[in-house]
């Protein structure tokens, strides 16, 4: 396997930044140690052709302006934190409202606006980069000194191994996520895409996108994709289009430590994606207890790569992730990451072409 890197721009405080890519025989992916940021992820096809299956922007400017998440590492919490506070061993945390009056993706200091460190990585079985970097107790508003350690490793199968840990000398709410935006055709709307999630519910939610507490059965109701179903069959039924964090099999209710920052690594099959068309096939398997599909309800008009105009519903995202609003809700899974403890997820994007 080869690993390349290049320039990919500079800060105006004149912080460099560096692209790499990661290639085998049959597909490569590039990432940006600017918010340890997925850029492409491209991959052959049987006329000898390419494409590139994730959405994003051609300049460093495009991400650094963005507001969509295209591709970026997600942290210290990704998705939603109802009111923009929790409580943690009698204390108050006030967090920032760049969510109405809830707080999305860590806020407004998000991870996906810093630079990482980087270092590449290559071994007989894998190649890719490993991002590390220390969040300051208070940052973004959360507690604890932490150090982070992001790695994203290709193989000769084709997978795309993404591997995130922590730890933290105070108590604090973990939950990391990549946010990358799919498209197996590389244009057009995914609603002919074939999607299978191996979930029997999703978390019940409200006007706002925060989880009640419930657990809904998706069974006989448009969310249900425990088999093949083309994205846009329902999707017209679900109002503006899917955004909802679905249970995995890595969740046990009868486990207290399942789903929790220092659970094994369990990792199950999560979701199965295929383009028809193409043929191309993306597999997720993952040992976080939530999935949040998200069909890029709100794209429509961005303007990305090589200057094309995405469409709504032109991509689906797969976020693997413990629950939103975890730190208020007693009966989920705990997010809670313990000074002592490691926090270790992995999510494995394996494809199919």
């Amino acid at each position: 396997m080869k690993i390349s890197k290049q320039r990919f721009g500079v800060l105006s405080d004149g912080t460099k930044v560096t692209l790499y890519t990661i290639q085998n025989k049959r597909m490569s992916f590039s990432v940006t140690d600017y918010g340890c940021t997925i850029t492409s992820v491209v991959l052959t096809d049987s006329s000898g052709g390419f494409s590139d299956v994730v959405l994003g922007y051609s300049t460093l400017d495009g991400y650094i302006t963005g507001t969509c998440f295209f591709g970026a590492f997600i942290g210290r919490f990704a998705n939603r934190i109802g009111k923009a506070s929790f409580s943690l061993d009698g204390t108050k945390y006030k967090l920032d409202k760049n969510d109405g009056q809830n707080m999305l993706h860590g806020g407004f200091s998000g991870w996906d606006k810093k630079v990482w460190h980087a270092k590449t990585v290559n071994n007989k079985t894998q190649a890719g980069v490993k991002f590390t970097r220390f969040s300051h107790d208070g940052e973004q508003g959360f507690p604890g000194n932490m150090k982070i350690e992001v790695t994203y490793l290709l193989d000769d199968m084709n997978n795309i191994t993404c591997r995130y840990t922590a730890v933290t000398d105070k108590a604090c709410p973990v939950n990391f996520t990549n946010h990358s935006y799919f498209n197996l055709a590389g244009s057009g709307t995914v609603d002919d895409h074939i999607l299978k999630l191996s979930c029997d519910y999703t978390l019940d939610i409200d006007s706002k996108l925060i989880p009640t507490g419930k657990l809904l059965d998706v069974e006989n109701t448009p969310f249900d994709f425990r088999t093949d179903k083309k994205i846009g069959h329902d999707i017209k039924e679900t109002g503006n289009g899917y955004d909802h964090c679905y249970v995995t099999h890595s969740y046990d209710p009868d486990n207290p430590h399942c789903g929790s920052p220092v659970s094994d690594e369990r990792i199950v099959r999560v979701a199965e994606l295929t383009e028809p068309v193409s043929g191309r096939c993306m597999t997720v398997d993952s040992n976080m207890e939530g999935i949040q599909l998200y069909t890029g309800n709100w794209i429509g008009g961005i303007v990305g790569k090589n200057g094309q105009v995405y469409e709504k519903h032109g991509a689906v995202c797969l976020e693997t992730q413990c629950f939103p609003d975890s730190p208020n809700k007693k009966d989920f899974p705990s997010c809670i990451l313990l000074p002592g403890e490691k926090y270790k997820a992995v999510t494995v994007y394996g494809f199919k072409f």
